[in-house]
Formats: C-alpha cells, structure tokens, sequence
C-alpha cells in the first residue's frame, strides 16, 4: 500500500485530538471508499496532504458534497482576513457546514504543548482556529460575497499525535483551554538529546510525510542527532521526537 493510502486510512481510523464536543470532530463513522482522486500533485508538505485527503474522504463517504475550497476572504480594502478550508454539503442533514481541518504534533514541556517549532502552540493554535478561523465563515466580508450562507455551522477536525518527556516527573494535563484533551492520542514520547542513551531501542528517522503513519521497512538506525531536531519511531511504532538541549528556549520570539 502506497504512504498516500495509509496516511488516508490513518486519517479515517485515528481519533482527534480533543473529546468530540462541539466543534470538535471525528471521521471515524464515515463509511470509508477508495479516495475519488489518489494523484495528488499538489503542495509536498504535509499539512497541505492532510487537507486533500481529510476532503477526499469526506466527499468519498458520499455523506457530504464540497461546495467550496481554500477560499481566500479579503476586507472592503483587499486585505487578505483569512482563508476558509471547506464549505460541505452534509446530504443527512440538508445543511451547509464550515470545517478547519489541521493536523499537529505538540510536545509537553513544563505545562505547555509546543510544537517541534516551538512559536507553533497548542493552545494557541486552539484559540486561533475557534477565535478567527471558524469565524471566517460569519464574517461581514464572507456574508457579503455568500449572502446564502449565512447559517453554517462550525466543524473543526484536528488530529495528530501528543507527546511527553518519559524521563521527566511532569503531570500530563487532562483540558486545554477548557475542553478535555483524547487520552489515546497522547502516544509519543520525546526528550533532550542528553537524555539519548536512555531510550532502550533502536530509533530510525522519519521524514515528515510519514509522520502520522510511520514506516514499515527498516534500514539504518538514527544515529544520536547532535543538535538535530528529529522525529523517528521503534520498530514496534513507538514514535520519538528528539530535541536539542536549548529546546523550546531558542525558538521563542
């Protein structure tokens, strides 16, 4: 099976990040087809992936039509406000919805989730996707160009992958911002490269496309990353994030 085909079963089996109350979301229930379209040509980076084929699949399950796409909403200045990801047709309910997908990796270091780049964090970005991107669709330039639309609701699928320090006596928190992060989806560790020769296996380095979903053939061991940042899994799927030893502090503004 092709990356491309085991990252779109990934995306239909794997939980979100967050309990599924409002607006969070789960594609889990979704009767899962051949994606309609499997030659990608687009953007490399994975989140633009993770976009095509969270849509693939939505539009697949034949539960929900697209009506729009990566529409750019720009002020009565043309200055460029945000953009929207998908506006779906949901064919059970008869409604128009307004979904943000994103998928994010954060790792727990002294009570805050932060991503590999540590600018990037989680409840920053939370706030940003409830605050301003999923109000992009009830803004007055939005309603101004789609009058018709003017009672979408909001639908946020945010998955990925939590991870904390094993070597480190931190309390993981349970709520970000006030709703309950998924248990399950706290599944990686990560740690300083000093603590490098703690880790009991074999490590093998992952490029970003296998991120979510990890290799299956295995060649050469990582070797200690000497000031790297990397993301690497055992042989067994245990996934890793190793950081240099002035993470997060070098990357802060």
């Amino acid at each position: 099976m092709s990356n491309m085909l085991r990252f779109y079963h990934w995306i239909s089996n794997t939980p979100p990040l967050f309990k599924l109350t409002p607006p969070f979301e789960s594609l889990q229930s979704l009767s899962v087809q051949l994606p309609l379209d499997t030659d990608y040509r687009g953007n490399p980076r994975l989140g633009f992936i993770y976009q095509y084929l969270s849509t693939q699949l939505l539009i697949s399950s034949g539960r929900y039509s697209l009506e729009l796409e990566e529409l750019q909403i720009n002020d009565t200045n043309g200055q460029t406000l945000g953009a929207i990801d998908l506006i779906l047709k949901n064919h059970q309910t008869n409604m128009q919805e307004h979904w943000e997908v994103a998928i994010k990796f954060y790792l727990l270091h002294q009570g805050v989730w932060y991503g590999p780049n540590a600018h990037d964090q989680l409840d920053k970005k939370l706030d940003r996707m409830l605050s301003h991107q999923l109000k992009m669709s009830s803004s007055t330039a939005f309603l101004a160009d789609h009058p018709e639309m003017s009672r979408l609701s909001e639908h946020l699928l945010l998955q990925g992958r939590l991870y904390v320090n094993p070597f480190s006596s931190e309390v993981t928190p349970t709520h970000c911002l006030g709703y309950e992060i998924n248990p399950s989806q706290i599944s990686g560790f990560w740690c300083f490269e000093k603590q490098w020769e703690k880790i009991a296996e074999p490590l093998y380095e992952l490029d970003k496309q296998h991120w979510a979903t990890g290799i299956e053939k295995f060649e050469r061991p990582l070797e200690k990353p000497n000031g790297r940042f990397v993301h690497a899994q055992t042989q067994q799927k245990v996934f890793w994030f190793i950081v240099p030893d002035d993470w997060p502090k070098r990357q802060k503004p």
